[in-house]
């Protein structure tokens, strides 16, 4: 009997045991995750028919699934799809390096700027691709998101547990998230925070923006400055909701947009950056602190050399003002 683990074809009957990793997910979803390509009507009509069995019963969709279950799958012909190839062993190098924690239930990385959390839209091998390659044999998902242009910390789930524990914090809002970010401008405040929901919209080409809007959803943000800079602050983010771009949005909303951020930032200022060496947008997911059970976890990346670089340059531009002011 096989090990119910990832996507595999089903050209017969099988029969596989249910591993830690889907201990507790719905049968829908776990034929869903295995069996890629194949219509999510033919998943339930299998279902309906009583094709799909647990333990020798009949399955319905919301069959919760333990370890140990016998998971019976009948004959399934899996749409072929052009792989995508191995990826470059430099990319495999690079994430590698970049891990920084790792237990039974999760595996850390401190994500480089330019490497998509997952795979789509162009991108042929995001994080997770990257890493399931480097770790093969082993189950990890993605317990959240960092966009492409973010850096820092990102946390994969190696067990069902740790998945579904961690994307229920993040959810209740029992999760802290803190980024560091220049934003451009002068900070009439050393703290405040912004408090507008969110509305999120698909332009034709796919691209998503985000824009403040009564009717979207709730959205909070709390900014405290850590270093003042001459036409610009380093300042901490700390997340009270997780919505799409919520940072960017906000810092722009409030007057103090993004350095570097090329959709909500401020074409001017971003020249003004990019001669400083600022290459992409300046955010970094800093801290993800959050307790699963018995345990606390704690992880923490530090700004990066490239941005670290600009702020060095800023010093040193701030510093020659000061002495132009004396």
């Amino acid at each position: 009997m096989g090990t119910v683990t990832s996507a595999m074809d089903f050209n017969s009957v099988r029969i596989l045991e249910v591993g830690p990793e889907r201990d507790g997910q719905r049968v829908d979803n776990c034929l869903a995750a295995l069996l890629k390509g194949v219509p999510k009507t033919h998943i339930y009509r299998l279902l309906r028919t009583g094709q799909v069995r647990v333990n020798g019963k009949r399955a319905k969709p919301d069959t919760r699934l333990a370890e140990g279950d016998a998971l019976r799958i009948p004959p399934v012909r899996v749409a072929e799809r052009d792989e995508p190839g191995a990826p470059p062993a430099a990319m495999l190098d690079e994430v590698r390096r970049a891990v920084i924690f790792e237990d039974k239930d999760f595996l850390v990385i401190d994500k480089p700027a330019g490497i998509a959390s997952h795979g789509g839209s162009g991108v042929t091998f995001g994080a997770i691709e990257l890493m399931r390659a480097a770790r093969p044999g082993e189950h990890l998902e993605l317990a959240h998101r960092l966009d492409r242009d973010t850096s820092g910390v990102l946390v994969f789930a190696r067990s069902r547990r740790g998945l579904v524990g961690v994307q229920r914090l993040i959810r209740d809002g029992e999760t802290t998230k803190q980024y560091l970010c220049l934003m451009t401008g002068k900070l009439q405040r050393e703290k405040f925070d912004v408090n507008a929901p969110l509305r999120k919209s698909v332009l034709a080409g796919g691209e998503r923006m985000v824009r403040v809007d009564d009717e979207g959803k709730p959205a909070l943000t709390f900014f405290r400055r850590v270093e003042r800079y001459e036409g610009a602050s380093l300042v901490e983010a700390t997340l009270a909701s997780g919505r799409t771009h919520q940072i960017r949005v906000h810092a722009a909303h409030a007057g103090y947009p993004l350095a570097g951020d090329p959709k909500y930032g401020e074409r001017e200022a971003n020249k003004r950056f990019h001669a400083l060496g600022l290459e992409r947008m300046f955010l970094h997911a800093a801290r993800f602190e959050f307790e699963l059970g018995e345990n606390a976890y704690s992880f923490s990346a530090p700004l990066p050399d490239d941005l670290r670089a600009v702020l060095d340059r800023l010093q040193g531009g701030t510093a020659r003002a000061k002495q132009r002011r004396s």
